[in-house]
């Protein structure tokens, strides 16, 4: 019964593994490996013109556009005289920021506090628009059925002289972007940038400077290619794509595969939430306040290249009036407690999968230990012993049961030699002998199983935190989101493992003892691409369950030995 014992604890682990797998691709952004969720197609699109970035979206005098609530017919298009387009750079303490004078849009934000991974030279660009990448923050106008062409992100608009950095002093820094006249009216854009900000507000003025009322709408959007973010490891890729968020349907992350299968189901309208691009540590997203009328749209915009936005109208507005929309962009780190302020569901961006009601607590504890002991490091080995200590009677009472099997099983290793050729008296004798010893086999069984996932929700705070990038640790680890350089930490972790394997009793049948040391093997290889600081609460995890179990067995009267393979 040891051997069946420590097979069902194999299993447990497998399946913990295949589940962690089977979400680790959902988390990607792929379809599940094992428990595929079966999802609805949608038409959805963009409106018209307003998703293109090589060129307008084009369609026939009076067509639609299929999929979005709201969407207008498209009109004849307007000549109008060509302005020089120009690239205007901006910055902060925070932001250094690249707007295109064409549509007053973003084409490019470069963190000045966080250096790229893959090239230590350069801070993080998260939007760009160049020749290798396409990713950036669009609004315009579009008209009522009718209508005729209004200002886009496609319309060349001057910009107001002023400052273009943020001085030493001043907290805020105004760009204001102003579009000729199309269709009637005149679309004013104004940034403001605040000191150590990573959200900028956006106001959309749109004037009626014709003579007959105008409706127009407002869309916003994030355009981008379906490329994962360079220097991206493909061991533990995580989820590259667009969200959506709304209180009815929550957080809903979309496969750009299934964007170009046409196979998304999102909200299509709502009055709150957000839009957003995901990608591992980094997020943008267009924030509208709450109780303002949206259509939200999903779509493909050429090859390899996807939109996702909202459309807003602006009702009707008289000759001479004007209407002001405020709204906010935001690009940046996904530090949990910021996104938590900006607005509702916006730190779901973080995405812990499947365990996010586990992981929550667990980063909210790491960080309270973070600003007390100042290095994430020793905060996440903190964080771990707290765990343990919170498991330490389960954990108890399963090494209690490991440590009274151990004892017995020169007992059950006689037997079953002794009773080879008769099965069922064998399992007879066996549970006699539990019975006498007052052994329950299933004992380490259930302690374990609980713990797991607890654990695996710690992993995928450690592998999600921003927090970790560039954080040191002590001596050789100056960066806890990347793996150890000289793999010291994977050989001491994968010694750990073994020793933590040689404590425990050899099974009587050869396979199964040959198995109890493969998998952990195995499992420790994978450790050897792994972020140093997953690696580091691992080895403290081993660490201190190696302790628990030798001070158990040694209280109990098992001396602990090592029970090395036999291969």
């Amino acid at each position: 019964m040891n051997d069946i014992r420590r097979t069902i604890l194999w299993v447990v682990f497998g399946f913990s593994m295949v589940l962690l797998w089977d979400q680790w691709q959902v988390y990607n952004g792929r379809k599940a490996t094992f428990f595929p969720s079966p999802s609805s197609p949608a038409n959805v699109s963009a409106p018209l013109g307003a998703a293109s970035v090589p060129a307008p979206v084009a369609a026939a005098p009076g067509a639609t556009v299929a999929g979005v609530p709201g969407t207008v017919t498209a009109a004849p298009a307007v000549a109008v005289p060509a302005l020089p387009k120009e690239l205007v750079v901006v910055d902060t303490d925070v932001l250094k920021l690249t707007f295109d004078t064409e549509g007053g849009s973003l084409v490019r934000t470069e963190f000045l506090k966080h250096i790229d991974m893959a090239d230590k030279t350069r801070n993080v660009a998260l939007l760009d628009e160049s020749k290798e990448r396409t990713y950036v923050a669009q609004t315009g106008l579009i008209a009522a059925a009718g209508g005729a062409l209004m200002p886009t992100h496609k319309t060349v608009m001057t910009l107001a002289p002023g400052p273009r950095s943020l001085q030493s002093g001043e907290n805020e820094l105004v760009l204001r972007f102003e579009s000729p006249d199309l269709g009637g009216v005149r679309l004013v854009k104004t940034y403001t940038l605040k000191r150590g900000d990573y959200a900028v507000e956006v106001k959309h003025e749109v004037f009626n400077v014709g003579a007959a009322p105008v409706s127009p709408q407002l869309y916003l959007q994030l355009v981008r290619d379906g490329n994962k973010p360079p220097g991206e490891s493909s061991f533990y890729s995580t989820f590259t794509g667009p969200a959506i968020y709304t209180s009815a349907k929550k957080y809903q992350k979309v496969e750009f595969a299934d964007i170009e299968k046409n196979k998304v189901d999102v909200e299509k309208q709502s009055t709150d939430g957000y839009v957003a691009m995901v990608q591992h540590y980094f997020a943008s997203a267009w924030l509208l306040g709450d109780n303002i009328k949206r259509d939200l749209f999903l779509r493909k915009v050429d090859t390899n290249l996807y939109a996702v936005g909202m459309i807003t109208p602006l009702d009707n507005i008289a000759p001479g009036a004007s209407k002001v929309l405020p709204a906010r962009f935001f690009a940046g780190p996904q530090e949990e407690k910021v996104l938590e302020s900006l607005a509702p569901g916006l730190e779901l961006v973080k995405d812990y999968g499947w365990l996010t009601i586990l992981a929550k607590p667990l980063y909210w504890l790491l960080d309270k230990l973070h600003s007390l002991i100042q290095n994430w490091g020793w905060s996440i080995m903190a964080l771990v012993l707290l765990l343990k200590a919170a498991f330490f009677w389960l954990n108890a009472k399963a090494y209690s049961s490991m440590a009274k099997m151990k004892a017995i099983n020169p007992k059950i290793v006689e037997m079953r030699e002794r009773l080879k050729d008769s099965p069922q008296q064998m399992q007879q004798e066996m549970m006699r002998i539990y019975r006498e010893e007052k052994v329950n086999p299933m004992g380490g069984c259930f302690p374990i199983m609980v713990q797991i996932p607890v654990f695996i929700a710690l992993y995928w705070v450690l592998l999600s935190s921003v927090e970790m990038r560039n954080a040191p640790w002590a001596m050789w680890i100056h960066d806890l989101s990347a793996p150890d350089p000289f793999y010291i930490l994977p050989t001491v972790m994968t010694l750990t493992t073994m020793l933590q394997t040689a404590l425990n009793p050899a099974p009587p049948d050869p396979m199964q003892a040959k198995m109890m040391w493969i998998m952990p093997l195995v499992f420790s290889v994978m450790f050897y691409f792994f972020p140093a600081g997953l690696v580091l609460y691992w080895i403290t995890n081993n660490v201190l369950s190696i302790a628990q179990q030798w001070l158990i067995n040694t209280r109990m009267g098992v001396p602990p030995q090592f029970n090395l393979p036999k291969f």
